[in-house]
C-alpha cells in the first residue's frame, strides 16, 4: 500500500479523496483476509481456541508454545487489525492495558512524559500513581495548547485528538515533526476516531493505542485494546512486556472484537453522518448553550479537522444550562443510554462533570450510535424541550 499523501500539501482535496479510497481498499482487504487462505470445507470464521497448553516437540518451537505467549484467536484479530492500521498490532484485555504496556515498555526513571491534561483521565491517574513514584517526570498540556508547547527534553509525548470529552484538536503531523526533532516519541490515542476516521501513523506517530471496547467492537459487550506501530523495536518491546507480564486478552473476547470489527465501516459511517446532522441541529436549538463538534465550521480547529480527519467523528459535546437540565435531558430521551462509554451501536450520553472533568456542570458528551437519524433526532429534540 503506497503512503497516503500528507494533508498539508496544496492539494488537500485530492489527498483526502485518496485517503478515503485507501481506507475503503484497506477495509475490503480486512474483510477478505481469510477468503483466499481458507481451505475447501473449512470455516471462514476464526475458532475460539480455549487452551492453556499446546503440543510441543522435544525442542520447543513454533508459533504456539504456551497460552500466555500466543493464541490462534488473538492472531486472527491481530492480523485483521494490522491490515486496518497498516502496522503490526498487539492486543490487550482493555484500552488501559494497552496504554500501560506502552508506558512500561518505554519509560524509565528520569524520563519526562507529556500527557494531555484534557484527555482520558485514567491515563493521567496511571502515570501519577505508578510511574511518578518510580521517578518518571509526568507533565501535562491541554490538547489545543500543544501547538505552542516546547517538546524538548521529553522521552514520550502522548496525544489524544479529538480530546475526550471536550473534542479539542492537536495537529498530529506538526506535533510529530517537532517531537522527533527534539528526540521524543509520539503516542496517539486514536480511540475516538478509529483507523477509518483518522490515521496517526500516516501522519508521523510512532505508536497508536486504542480502546477497542468502543467503536472497533461496537456492541458494548467486551473490554479490549490494541497497540500498533511500524517500528519493530517499539512493537517488539510491547510484545515482550505482554508475554512476560501476562496482560493478555481472552480468546472469546478476541473473537467478539473480530466479529464486531467486520461491521466497523458500516457502523462508523452511519454514526458520523448522523452526528454531523444532529450537531448542526443542536447548534440552533434554544435549549443548547453551546455545541462542540469538529465537523462544524464553528469548531475552533475546523480547518485542521478537514485536513487531518476523514470525518467529524461520532461524539458531540453540548452544554445545557445546568446539571439538572443535563440530567433531565438524558433521562427523558428514549434513544439515549445513560452510560460512561461511547462508540456503540446504541447512542449514549453522560454529564462529564460528575467524573471531575474540567467542564461546565451542564456539559454532556453525546455518543451517536446507529439508530435511524431522524428517529434519534426526534427523541433528542423532544427531550431537550422537556429539559
Amino acid at each position: 500500500m503506497p503512503a497516503i499523501p500528507p494533508h498539508d500539501t496544496p492539494h488537500d482535496d485530492d489527498a483526502r479523496a485518496y485517503a478515503e479510497r485507501a481506507n475503503a481498499d484497506r477495509f475490503a482487504r480486512l474483510l477478505h483476509l481469510s477468503t483466499h487462505a481458507t481451505p475447501n470445507n473449512a470455516a471462514f470464521g476464526p475458532p475460539i481456541v480455549n487452551t492453556s497448553i499446546y503440543a510441543l516437540p522435544p525442542q520447543p518451537s513454533g508459533t504456539y508454545q504456551y497460552a500466555r505467549w500466543g493464541n490462534p484467536t488473538w492472531t486472527a484479530l491481530e492480523d485483521a487489525l494490522a491490515v486496518l492500521e497498516d502496522a503490526e498490532t498487539i492486543t490487550f484485555p482493555s484500552g488501559m492495558a494497552a496504554i500501560a504496556a506502552v508506558f512500561y515498555s518505554l519509560l524509565k526513571p528520569g524520563d519526562r512524559v507529556l500527557l494531555p491534561s484534557d484527555g482520558y483521565y485514567t491515563t493521567r491517574i496511571c502515570a501519577d500513581k505508578y510511574f511518578a513514584p518510580m521517578g518518571v517526570i509526568v507533565e501535562t498540556c491541554a490538547t489545543a495548547a500543544l501547538a505552542e508547547h516546547d517538546l524538548a527534553g521529553y522521552r514520550l509525548v502522548m496525544i489524544e485528538t479529538p480530546s475526550n470529552p471536550a473534542l479539542d484538536l492537536a495537529d498530529i503531523a506538526d506535533v510529530c515533526a517537532r517531537a522527533h526533532a527534539a528526540g521524543a516519541l509520539v503516542v496517539v490515542d486514536n480511540t475516538t476516531m478509529t483507523p477509518l476516521g483518522q490515521r496517526p501513523l500516516d501522519l508521523g506517530a510512532d505508536i497508536v493505542v486504542s480502546a477497542d471496547t468502543k467503536a472497533l467492537n461496537g456492541h458494548s459487550d467486551v473490554l479490549f485494546g490494541h497497540v500498533s506501530s511500524r517500528s519493530e523495536e517499539l512493537i517488539g518491546g510491547v510484545r515482550d512486556w505482554r508475554r512476560v507480564v501476562g496482560a493478555i486478552p481472552g480468546p472469546h473476547e478476541a473473537w467478539l472484537v473480530h466479529r464486531g470489527l467486520e461491521t466497523l465501516e458500516v457502523r462508523f459511517s452511519r454514526m458520523c453522518a448522523s452526528a454531523l446532522t444532529i450537531a448542526q441541529r443542536l447548534a440552533t436549538h434554544p435549549q443548547v448553550q453551546s455545541v462542540r463538534y469538529p465537523g462544524l465550521p464553528s469548531h475552533p480547529a475546523h480547518e485542521l479537522a478537514q485536513r487531518q480527519m476523514h470525518s467529524g467523528g461520532s461524539l458531540i459535546a453540548l452544554t445545557l444550562a445546568d446539571e439538572a437540565s443535563a440530567d433531565r435531558f438524558i433521562a427523558a430521551c428514549p434513544y439515549l443510554r445513560p452510560a460512561t462509554s461511547f462508540g456503540g451501536v446504541h447512542s449514549s450520553a453522560e454529564r462529564r462533570a460528575r467524573w471531575g472533568d474540567a467542564v461546565a456542570p451542564g456539559f454532556i458528551r453525546l455518543s451517536v450510535g446507529c439508530e435511524p437519524t431522524e428517529a434519534l433526532w426526534q427523541g433528542i429534540a423532544t427531550a431537550l424541550d422537556a429539559a
